[in-house]
């Protein structure tokens, strides 16, 4: 089968129109469907369109609520918690967002917890904005168990990740966004619907042996990034993200893939004004020395360059639309058509690639 490049936009309007036929508002529709849609285009495939089918099961099932109605527990000026009410991850992450950034122009600082949440995709999606709303920004969430903890061999922990984004120079982003395993629990899905082999440092077995496996891999234990340590962040941020908020924890957490059960995940949003430290000037002249070092650094030897947090996805999408869009995986292809039928939005015809 030759593959096909599809635009953005044919993308974006069809995961809206998904969205809208299964009761989500429009512009909660197109919200989630352009978080998706960027995903792909900065390289995530692992948190693009490949989950709107999930979306859909859970919007069907009534694990995930189509309108939100988020509630406010606490509003203490800097900080505020809401209850999510098992509304969809992304509209409720934006509204953190929007509110962490207001709070922080008023207070420098702006805290927002989100209790009973569902998966928002690609973290750095919310950070990103706010930094070209001219805050520091650092998102957390907790997810369903992946990993097992360090010495242990049945999963406990999520794999948790969370993004840093800041201005950066000339009206540019950094970007970190990273799970707290080898890698995000959606890559193996990825290799899956690629019939790709994973590496056999990704996961594990149900039994504990190492796997190339995707679909072992997905039923086994993820292994964490950098041994003890991915461990005992993707601990941390359980605690940030769903103790602190009061949401679920651990084994408590259900993922986006599983159709019937509520989430219950949490998110904790904390937005910084670099103007309440009294010297922007002085914080841009920074972060841009930082920038002109790692960018002029001694190269070591099979590298042509050495980049900043953000801009391998940077680069990605200005490729990516360069082409024309995005090449989908087969099986991920196959998802969205069989959802598209399902609920009458055909899916759009791409360019061979």
């Amino acid at each position: 089968m030759t593959e096909e490049r599809i635009e953005p936009k044919l993308l974006r309007a069809f995961g809206t129109g998904v969205l809208t036929a299964l009761g989500v508002p429009g512009d909660d529709a197109a919200l989630v469907a352009d978080s998706l849609v960027q995903a792909d285009l900065w390289g995530h495939q692992s948190h693009g369109l490949l989950r709107l089918p999930w979306y859909g099961a859970r919007l069907r099932s009534g694990a995930m609520r189509a309108v939100p109605e988020p509630a406010v527990l606490s509003d203490t000026g800097p900080l505020v918690l809401l209850d999510g009410r098992d509304g969809i991850g992304q509209v409720l992450t934006e509204r953190a967002r929007r509110l962490a950034v207001e709070r922080a122009r008023t207070h420098g600082v702006g805290v927002v917890g989100v209790r009973n949440s569902n998966h928002f995709g690609t973290a750095m999606w919310f950070t990103r904005r706010a930094a070209h709303d001219g805050v520091v920004a650092v998102l957390t969430t907790n997810a369903s168990p992946a990993m097992a903890p360090w010495g242990g061999r049945e999963k406990r922990v999520g794999t948790n990740p969370w993004s840093i984004a800041a201005p950066g120079p000339d009206g540019t982003v950094l970007a970190l966004d990273i799970a707290n395993t080898a890698v995000a629990r959606g890559k193996i899905h990825l290799a899956k619907n690629r019939g790709e082999p994973i590496p056999d440092t990704w996961a594990l077995t149900a039994d504990g042996a190492p796997t190339t496996d995707p679909e072992e891999g997905v039923l086994g234990v993820l292994l964490p990034m950098a041994g003890h340590k991915g461990y005992a962040i993707a601990f941390m941020m359980d605690v940030l993200s769903g103790a602190l908020t009061g949401s679920a924890v651990g084994t408590g957490v259900h993922g986006p893939y599983e159709p019937d059960a509520r989430s219950g995940c949490g998110h904790l949003f904390l937005a910084l004004d670099p103007d309440a430290f009294g010297d922007r000037a002085g914080y841009e002249a920074r972060v841009r020395q930082l920038v002109d070092e790692v960018a002029s650094v001694p190269l070591a030897q099979g590298f042509d360059g050495v980049l900043h947090p953000g801009q391998v996805e940077d680069r990605a999408e200005a490729a990516n639309l360069a082409a024309g869009g995005v090449v989908l995986a087969r099986d991920s292809l196959a998802g969205l058509r069989r959802l598209g039928d399902e609920v009458g939005v055909p899916f759009p015809a791409g360019q061979p690639a």
